[in-house]
């Protein structure tokens, strides 16, 4: 029997827009804009940031975003990091005013990847029947489609266009980050390095070491962009943004695939993110990394399976693995910022989409772990981590690595 969830329409996962933080900054200006719109004559505002938002917006540019975002209007933002959250660790209260008086108060999430409940944006309610990679796979297999289709026909003419615009801006993005040098924003010092490692071959450089080079130069080059405020596009979120495109550019340049088959792979990939979006979570604040370069690594996986003409089990099988082991990752991010680890993590990623992939042309017969079964256990196991290490920045590497307080 099908589950009573329906998901949202894929263009949800990818959202172009600048970082550096789905959750953080994507989230609360498309709040901002919905609000700003539905009270014209509002003339002031008092927005109190709760759970994460209240712990890491300051790294993020949560604070700023919002003021840009409600100008010209005046008022203030305050971080209550006492308060408990309800229902999600992103949570925002909005009092707006006209003339002094109050016009309305209003309590938005901000829930990962750029999304936000309450919601209206046309088509958030749910588009798709299935929601599970088990119900989904077993209606293609039963009209001999391939996932992507199965994508087109439920969200209509205007995916690929649609897919076509993300695809050229993921491009772009790897394109800006690897023609830049120096240091990123935030006060950590941290260096550009997405150009030296793809400049940087090594002498008598293998196959596999000039691939490895060349994932984690593209994969470092979107999440450098992302870090420094430029525009990416969520894959599912803005933490994990570089992982998809960076496997997508080294395929499509080593193998020669066409940007229509990439947009296959787009599609596919969505539907993954989309089941763990609905299932589970994308949000950093709620599960921890897991949840979002876990995610991201699945999405690519599974992206590479369906390039590279895999079947259904063996698209599961990838989606599965690539998930399986980043299972328990902490968000833990030093300053606040998306920077360290979440970097480095992006490349490591990419390269264990690969590696997926790799394992699902072997062994997709003998695996006995469902993409179901495990984004379930990602949910719970990121349900139990502390608090600490779920983008507080109270708890792992944030806690021990010696910075100023800001």
């Amino acid at each position: 029997m099908p589950t009573e969830k329906t998901m949202p329409s894929i263009r949800a996962i990818y959202r172009i827009g600048r970082g550096p933080s789905s959750s953080h900054t994507m989230g609360p200006e498309r709040a901002c804009l919905q609000l700003k719109k539905k009270y014209p004559d509002a003339d002031g505002y008092r927005v109190v940031l709760y759970g994460s938002l209240a712990m890491t917006g300051k790294g993020h540019g949560t604070d700023r975003v919002i003021r840009e975002t409600l100008a010209p209007m005046t008022g203030e933002v305050i971080f209550d990091r006492e308060t408990p959250t309800e229902r999600h660790p992103n949570m925002m209260d909005f009092t707006l005013y006209s003339r002094g008086n109050v016009l309305t108060t209003e309590r938005i999430w901000s829930v990962g990847g750029g999304a936000i409940f309450p919601d209206d944006e046309p088509g958030a309610e749910g588009i798709y029947p299935l929601s599970t990679f088990g119900e989904i796979s077993r209606e293609c297999a039963k009209r001999n489609i391939r996932l992507s289709q199965y994508a087109e026909e439920v969200e209509g003419a205007g995916l690929f266009p649609y897919l076509e615009t993300v695809w050229g801006a993921m491009k772009a993005s790897i394109e800006r980050g690897l023609s830049v040098t120096g240091v990123l924003p935030g006060g950590l010092g941290t260096e550009r390095r997405a150009q030296i490692i793809y400049q940087k071959k090594h002498i008598d450089e293998s196959p596999q070491t000039r691939e490895n080079r060349l994932v984690s130069s593209y994969a470092f080059a979107v999440s450098e962009e992302n870090a420094a405020g430029g525009v990416i596009v969520t894959a599912p979120t803005c933490g994990s943004s570089g992982v998809l495109p960076a496997v997508l550019r080294y395929m499509q340049e080593a193998r020669g695939f066409s940007d229509k088959e990439i947009l296959r792979a787009l599609a596919a990939a969505g539907v993954i993110g989309n089941i763990i979006k609905t299932n589970a979570s994308i949000s950093g604040a709620e599960c921890g990394c897991q949840a979002e370069i876990g995610s991201a690594c699945s999405m690519a996986a599974a992206a590479l399976a369906e390039l590279f003409g895999m079947g259904l089990d063996q698209i599961d099988y990838a989606a599965e693995v690539a998930m399986e082991h980043h299972l328990g990752l902490t968000c833990d991010p030093i300053g606040g910022l998306v920077q360290i680890p979440c970097i480095e993590r992006n490349a490591v990623a990419a390269m264990r989409a690969i590696n997926a992939l790799s394992l699902a042309n072997f062994l997709a017969d003998t695996h006995k772990i469902s993409f179901d079964l495990v984004v379930k256990t990602m949910y719970n196991t990121g349900s139990d981590l502390p608090l600490g290490y779920r983008e507080t920045s109270s708890g792992g590497l944030a806690k021990y690595y010696p910075i100023e307080k800001r």
